[in-house]
């Protein structure tokens, strides 16, 4: 939310058939390089529309451990193409296809597995693969194809669990697939819920800061719940290059996915800040993400960042357009579509939030943005918010301890008079920025993210200090 911009701070349907192929181990063959895998299983699914494809490929370890990994495989029609692929680096040759593990995902002990996967076209048929390779070993198996109807409303709500998952204790572990429940984020057993975290700079610009080691840091010394990705759409960002970011986003949200945090999916429109303007990205967008991460229990859609110089009614329609394209694909995730005036429920442009509490969006699992700059919008956009979280779901997906512009001091009291509020009410937040831009909103000094070491005083800004104190307090999440 800002009075002023900040200053550099599919439409497919997924439908038709369905084809699942599981591959049993079979003997070990040498190979010249990498550690061979003396047995493998391989699960390859298909969700095909007309022209193109999303593969889903499960790949277990069932011989000796392997420390770096590559699946090898041939499509059986000339027309099957490889396009943008996520959790591996893909490149095809001719009909031969291969797959090699990025960072997180190389070491496979015995019985791991890994999911990968990739968007794809096709133009005369679209056969599954009958045959697969991991590090050299040939793995062969028979195609059994299952064709289940595809939804065409959301399943039933089932009651939640009465008793606590065994094992696990990250965020996403814990709480499993999230819904909302009246004016409330709740977990899988329906209990209320706030999610801390942070949110990241623009991926285009700031890249480097989110490695392994920053990555464990904002997992395990900050103990976040949540990681926003911001995506911008202009500013150099996901139109110049849709696929190219659309594969980033996915692998944030598999790294998010690996450190049990959930994982916000932030369409970062700022300017222009009419939504319509961006309708058919978003659309194109959201159908490759949402088909791509539907199985997941981690991801959580940010439509539209900041909308702004539009009225209610515009924004309205928009995530009445985009949130099909998404429930098409992924039915139980919660969808968050920003308000007028910068996500500010309207206050910015001197309104409130009865707009929205009037005429609600018209789809389930909704809730609202708000966002917040403690330096410029104090004790009537908190008051706001009080008044506002006792008839809408609010999730602020971002905010600052500075000014608007995202640069200036910290105002200290303002930003725990926020928190406080926040946490009272159970509202979730995702801080601005998990970056080390020179600018007083950044959690990380300059400089930091061209080093290794994300840990310790030495690393964080006052405004990262603040937040890194108030997301690391333990957190309640109620199981009963």
């Amino acid at each position: 939310m800002k009075l002023l911009p900040r200053p550099s701070r599919r439409t497919l349907v997924m439908a038709g058939a369905v084809g699942a192929l599981t591959v049993a181990a079979s003997a070990a063959v040498p190979v010249a390089s990498a550690q061979a895998a003396t047995g493998c299983a391989v699960t390859y699914t298909t969700s095909s529309w007309s022209g193109g494809f999303t593969a889903n490929i499960t790949i277990k370890n069932l011989g000796d451990a392997v420390d770096g990994w590559t699946l090898g495989f041939a499509f059986s029609d000339a027309g099957q193409r490889v396009g943008q692929g996520w959790s591996a680096t893909w490149s095809q040759a001719g009909a031969a296809v291969t797959a090699r593990n990025v960072s997180w995902n190389g070491a496979l002990a015995t019985g791991a597995s890994t999911s990968i996967g990739f968007n794809g076209t096709w133009s005369a048929a679209n056969p599954a693969p009958t045959a697969f390779t991991l590090n050299g070993t040939a793995c062969t198996g028979a195609t059994t194809p299952t064709t289940p109807p595809a939804p065409t409303t959301p399943p039933p709500t089932t009651p939640p669990p009465t008793t606590p998952p065994p094992g696990g204790q990250t965020p996403v572990a814990i709480n499993g697939q999230l819904r909302v429940c009246g004016a409330n984020l709740c977990n899988q057993y329906g209990k209320p819920i706030q999610l801390r975290g942070m949110s990241t700079h623009g991926i285009q610009w700031f890249a480097n800061c989110l490695n392994d080691a920053s990555l464990d840091a904002l997992a395990d010394d900050w103990r976040a719940d949540l990681l926003r990705i911001a995506m911008y759409v202009q500013e150099d960002g996901y139109e110049t290059d849709p696929a190219g970011f659309t594969n980033r986003v996915n692998t944030l949200v598999d790294e998010a996915e690996q450190r049990g945090m959930y994982a916000l999916i932030d369409f970062h429109t700022l300017t222009p800040g009419d939504p319509m303007h961006n309708l058919a990205r978003a659309k194109t967008f959201f159908a490759a993400v949402s088909a791509r991460n539907a199985a997941k229990k981690n991801v959580i859609y940010e439509i539209a960042n900041e909308p702004n110089g539009v009225s209610w009614a515009t924004i309205k329609s928009y995530a009445e357009q985009v949130i099909p394209v998404i429930r098409a694909n992924d039915p139980d995730a919660v969808v968050v579509v920003g308000t007028r005036g910068w996500s500010s429920l309207g206050v910015s442009d001197g309104s409130n939030a009865n707009e929205v509490i009037n005429n609600p969006v018209n789809a389930t699992n909704v809730m609202y943005t708000f966002h917040f700059y403690a330096a410029s919008h104090r004790d009537n956009y908190r008051a706001e918010v009080e008044r506002a979280a006792a008839r809408l779901p609010l999730f602020v997906t971002e905010f600052g301890t500075v000014d608007y512009t995202g640069d200036g001091g910290v105002d200290a009291a303002s930003s725990n008079a926020w928190l406080d509020l926040l946490d009272r009410l159970k509202i979730s937040y995702a801080n601005w920025t998990y970056s080390d831009k020179a600018e007083g909103s950044a959690a990380l000094r300059p400089g930091t993210c061209a080093g290794g070491t994300y840990t310790g005083p030495g690393v964080l800004t006052e405004s990262g200090a603040l937040i890194r104190d108030r997301i690391r307090t333990p957190d309640n999440f109620p199981t009963a």
